[in-house]
């Protein structure tokens, strides 16, 4: 098959693997959420090989996914497996560290909170969550585009929008974790870092 593509991977992947290759130092084990074209899986396991980089979608996006992580031909990227964070139990069970890219603007509401759930219940102990992606902050857009990117989103009426910082900062909160890191990104968005309080237990 003709593998998926996505400009924006080309445009961000390095920006972001400045960020992961220092809060992903210390991880062995990476479940990315919603690896989509499989795009930033290949790029990101060949360029942190000390990562086993374990790939999960919607079953309707492995194949794309398989043609990336085949033609890599990676020893430390896993077959996709399905995943939906509404789910409360996961494929996954335990990992050092989540990533997740463009995809809470993509989720209504409830899916954003149950994907923080679930980070709170596989996340191991020092565990980091890194998610890329627009956010507003204070309410407020942070550019024309994004104000622009939240309308077409809104138009599609699945409850998909722009989620606030302050929103996802007080659901990484509740299971336990504190933001370490706000980098911002090309194109007006951000890699949000946060890893786990070390007094804090695993949220089930």
């Amino acid at each position: 098959m003709v593998k998926p593509y996505a400009e924006a991977c080309e445009r961000n992947s390095g920006p972001i693997l400045d960020v992961l290759s220092v809060d992903f130092a210390d991880a062995r084990e990476v479940l990315e959420i919603g690896s989509g074209t499989g795009q930033h899986a290949v790029y990101f396991a060949q360029h942190l090989p000390h990562l086993t980089w374990r790939t999960s979608d919607m079953p309707e996006y492995h194949q794309g996914i398989n043609a990336w992580i085949t033609d890599a031909a990676l020893a430390n990227i896993m077959p996709p497996v399905a995943l939906d964070v509404r789910d409360t139990v996961w494929p996954v069970t335990a990992v050092d560290a989540v990533f997740s890219a463009n995809t809470l603007h993509i989720m209504d509401g409830n899916a954003v909170q149950a994907l923080f759930r679930g980070v709170g219940r596989v996340l191991n102990a020092d565990g980091a969550l890194a998610i890329y992606g627009p956010f507003n902050y204070g309410g407020r857009f942070t550019s024309d585009s994004n104000a622009r990117f939240d309308a077409s989103l809104r138009a599609r009426g699945v409850g998909s929008a722009l989620r606030d910082f302050e929103t996802v900062n007080a659901l990484a909160c509740d299971i336990g974790l504190e933001l370490v890191r706000d980098v911002a990104m090309p194109a007006n968005n951000r890699t949000l870092v946060w890893r786990r309080v070390k007094s804090a237990a695993a949220v089930v």
